[in-house]
């Protein structure tokens, strides 16, 4: 399913997603180090880059980065969180049209955007833009839903009070879609752990940045915000909530590149 607001869906929640959403484990560095070679000098393509989460990973490894983001709010939060980075270059573009050269990058990386993206044109530009022993890797951080009473309230708030929560939910990359991306070409998947511990405005900062979640204008955000507020304050222990992520990693070689 592809979505026409796909490219603009977070123009208005840059702040609450800089601020709120998980950065990325440091053990991906080293699983990719381990697995695909990943070295210092290696440039990354890191696609659907929003507010630089998971560049900044690679930077602080000392790699050159390329920040392709298509939604200028996003690309702008970016840019002022990456700001002190010499090796990081934002890049107007997308998932199906980077603008880099062909054959110009060691590893292409996506960060909890790949749902987003028009996967035929993505593969062609992908295979067109690595060298030809490049790394695909995609990454999805996903809640641990089922585990604890507060991860289920929680997943019941997005239910109930979502806009398209299910229609978006239903597009999560998973591991038939994946392998289907990657062409029939070998490639591995890992499970990372990750967590984050949110106050109440955390919590709430962290909901807001959900690109289904009404907005302060919408009928149905002050009743979805007093139910979050009634699962915090049921949950809370000395004053915080823990959120517990496992990040999927899928990573490979997709052979035919684009001459």
């Amino acid at each position: 399913m592809m979505f026409a607001d796909a490219k603009q869906r977070f123009s208005n929640r840059v702040s609450d997603y800089a601020r709120y959403r998980p950065g990325y484990p440091l053990a991906l560095v080293n699983l990719l180090t381990t697995e695909c070679g990943l070295r210092p000098d290696h440039i990354i393509a890191d696609i659907g880059s929003g507010t630089g989460l998971l560049s900044r990973l690679f930077l602080d490894h000392g790699n050159r980065v390329y920040g392709v983001e298509p939604n200028a709010e996003m690309r702008a939060g970016g840019e002022r969180s990456l700001r002190e980075y010499a090796n990081f270059a934002s890049i107007d573009g997308s998932a199906e049209a980077t603008t880099l050269p062909k054959t110009s990058v060691d590893l292409v990386t996506v960060g909890q955007a790949f749902h987003w993206f028009d996967v035929s044109a993505t593969q062609r530009e992908f295979r067109r833009i690595l060298k030809p022993d490049g790394w695909a890797v995609v990454v999805w951080q996903d809640r641990r839903m089922e585990e604890t009473p507060f991860a289920r309230e929680y997943e019941d708030v997005l239910v109930r009070f979502g806009s398209d929560y299910k229609s978006v939910k239903d597009t999560y990359p998973e591991v038939e879609k994946m392998r289907k991306f990657f062409d029939a070409h070998t490639f591995l998947t890992r499970d990372l752990s990750n967590h984050q511990d949110f106050d109440w405005e955390g919590l709430r900062g962290r909901l807001r940045s959900s690109s289904y979640a009404p907005t302060e204008n919408h009928p149905h955000y002050a009743p979805m915000i007093e139910e979050l507020r009634r699962i915090f304050d049921t949950y809370q222990q000395n004053g915080a909530v823990r959120m517990e992520y496992f990040a999927r990693v899928y990573f490979g070689k997709l052979g035919g590149n684009i001459t």
